[in-house]
């Protein structure tokens, strides 16, 4: 897979997600936010990124925004 500066990725043993800011021959540089709030930037090989999976985190945020409109709806009822 391509990365291209700004693409959001994870690495492939899991964790959050990292932001690529620069792409070399083998390894992209990456930034993430840690837990305390610190900007961390490393380079890491392109063999452990992959794209996040967007669809489950899609899914489970529609699942929310719909029980909330439902509930909206029925009591405007």
């Amino acid at each position: 897979m391509t990365f291209t500066p700004g693409d959001i990725v994870t690495l492939k043993s899991g964790g959050q997600p990292l932001t690529v800011t620069a792409i070399g021959d083998d390894e992209a540089t990456c930034i993430w936010l840690g837990e305390e709030g610190d900007l961390f930037r490393e380079a890491i090989p392109l063999v452990a990124l992959q794209a996040p999976d967007l669809e489950d985190e899609e899914g489970e945020d529609d699942e929310d925004g719909d029980d909330g409109e439902k509930d909206e709806e029925e009591a405007a009822a």
